[in-house]
């Protein structure tokens, strides 16, 4: 079994983009917690991809995962591989520290990132992104790490003022701390200072990345946010159901172009930073993000209608759009997918694995 060829695109995109940086790790061991997840899986295609058709040394990963918000079938095709080790764990549990003890990378993307989903298992969602998170910063002191890698999420910023949109990473944030996203919110916030200061005390090389609305292949048809949720109405209803007034923006950052900018961002020398990953090019409301769906699917029609979740609105940010300008200036990080280009290659996707 063979990875997706869409996604064997994506792959080869990313390693073109960033290949001066990946040949640098080559022979490395790896630690990817949520590896069977949306961006986990990327991280591990890539390596992989690295393994199988670059480097002479393999790199050594071991996959950390519970299948709580994942499926197996999406890194099925990794199985029996020899360089690859898939782990059955939960990252809130203590882990086995005779794991490795020359672990030089370690991505935590475990987490519940979709706000349908984490405001029904809130305690999970918090402990995944603290407890979780200080089990991988502990395993990381016992390794002589290289790098640490640290999923927060654009939400830490809450709904920002106008002035502070487009937003960057100096803005400290309009939080709800006891709203129905708060368990979300308040934990990739707490998390950060935990990172922060697991770099400060332990000198452990910490980096922080805050994705921006990512899409493509991978995310599942079921995940709820608003992408896959449109194009699921779309591609088997011929209907696209706005759950608001439409009127809420987002800037959308294709997969492959996030996932170059968290590596940028992980093999950099910026221990201790948080940086904005995401695609500045275009700010669109979710009746424009419609009708960009339409296009690509055709002959769809645009219905509004009111979600059956009570809490689906509340603390929903009216506007969500990155300041790329740090990542940007010092990592150099350009996204180059625009969204017609990118909803195209998603929507392939969907109708591949899911045969509509």
């Amino acid at each position: 079994m063979k990875v997706n060829h869409i996604v064997q695109e994506d792959l080869e995109k990313i390693y073109n983009d960033i290949k001066g940086l990946l040949d640098g790790v080559e022979g490395s061991t790896w630690l990817i917690s949520g590896g069977a997840g949306f961006l986990g899986s990327y991280f591990l295609d890539l390596l992989n991809y690295c393994n199988e058709n670059v480097f002479s040394r393999p790199c050594k990963v071991y996959c950390v995962e519970n299948f709580a918000s994942s499926t197996p079938e999406r890194i099925k095709h990794l199985e029996n591989n020899k360089d690859i080790e898939i782990i059955n764990q939960d990252i809130t549990k203590p882990f086995n520290y005779s794991l490795s003890n020359n672990i030089d990378y370690i991505v935590h993307a475990a987490n519940i990132a979709s706000p349908t989903f984490y405001r029904k298992h809130p305690i999970e969602t918090i402990e995944a992104n603290v407890v979780g998170l200080k089990n991988l910063l502990d395993l990381g002191i016992k390794n002589n790490l290289k790098s640490f890698l640290f999923f927060s999420t654009s939400e830490i910023y809450g709904d920002p003022t106008p002035e502070n949109i487009p937003t960057p990473e100096h803005y400290n944030g309009n939080v709800s701390c006891t709203g129905p996203r708060a368990c979300y919110d308040e934990s990739k916030r707490l998390g950060e200072t935990l990172a922060i200061n697991y770099y400060r005390q332990h000198l452990l090389p910490v980096k922080i990345v805050r994705p921006f609305n990512v899409y493509g292949p991978g995310l599942r048809l079921e995940d709820k946010r608003v992408i896959p949720d449109f194009c699921k109405d779309a591609l088997t209803e011929q209907k696209i159901s706005i759950l608001s007034d439409g009127t809420p923006s987002r800037s959308f950052c294709y997969v492959s172009d996030a996932i170059a900018g968290f590596l940028k961002v992980l093999l950099s020398d910026y221990n201790g930073e948080p940086f904005n990953i995401g695609n500045d090019k275009l700010e669109l409301n979710m009746i424009s993000l419609a009708n960009k769906i339409s296009e690509v699917v055709g002959n769809v029609e645009l219905i509004y209608n009111k979600s059956e979740d009570g809490d689906y609105l509340i603390d929903n940010p009216q506007r969500r759009c990155p300041d790329l300008t740090k990542a940007k200036n010092l990592l150099g990080y350009q996204p180059r997918v625009d969204l017609k280009e990118g909803l195209d290659r998603t929507i392939r996707w969907y109708k591949e694995i899911y045969n509509l």
